[in-house]
Formats: structure tokens, sequence, C-alpha cells
């Protein structure tokens, strides 16, 4: 294999301008929106040539937040940062910051303001 499985996600939302205002304070990004193709989409921030999937928040009938779907892991130098930023953001933590292994680093779960269940990793204690 060539590449990454995972290329695209997508987190459903039934608020976007309060599920843009969460992301962009738990990650200290700025999220762009944009209407394509019926959908509401929020866009998180992409480097061109850098490893990783990149994604979007999506607005639209058929999609329904959830805790119990796919958990998608966001990358972070430390994952106490953004963790620290969840519930003044209006989310709250389902998992505080645990050890997975000596090699495999930290996790830590939340709930965005959608009831949608995030995860967070990094290799840094």
């Amino acid at each position: 294999m060539k590449h990454s499985m995972v290329v695209w996600f997508e987190i459903p939302v039934n608020d976007m301008d309060r599920a843009k205002a969460f992301y962009e304070a738990v990650f200290d990004i700025k999220i762009e929106i944009q209407h394509f193709g019926g959908l509401l989409m929020g866009w998180f921030p992409f480097a061109e040539g850098l490893s990783g999937a990149s994604g979007t928040l999506i607005k639209h009938d058929s999609y329904i937040p959830s805790r119990e779907g796919t958990l998608i892991y966001f990358n972070s130098e430390d994952v106490a940062i953004e963790l620290d930023r969840v519930e003044a953001a209006g989310g709250q933590i389902y998992q505080p910051k645990t050890q997975i292994s000596p090699e495999h680093g930290y996790m830590a779960v939340f709930i965005d303001t959608e009831g949608n269940r995030v995860a967070l990793h990094s290799n840094k204690g």
C-alpha cells in the first residue's frame, strides 16, 4: 500500500454555527463554511503534501450526530491542550487523558456540541 487508508472524514452536525464555534475553540483553528451540492460543509484546515486525512463538519438531513458511530482520532501535540478547552467550548469530557502504552502514547475522548464522540491522540505525556 502506497498511501494511508483513511483520506477523508465527515462529522455530522445539527447546528453548523455552534459546531464551528466549538471546533474552532477546541483546536484553535478557523473552519470555512461552504454550500456544496445541497450540503452545508465546514472545512477543517488541510496542509497539501503532508500526511493525514482531512475532512469537514457536515449538515444535511441524512447525517445524524451520534455517540455510537465511528470514532475519529485527531492528532495532538499533547491531548491535555485541546481537552482543557472542551468544556468551555460547550462540549463534555467523555474519557480523560489516558495512557494507551509507553509505545503508543495517550488518548482522550470528548462529546462535541452536536452529540458526537470524538477522540484525541498524542505521543507526548
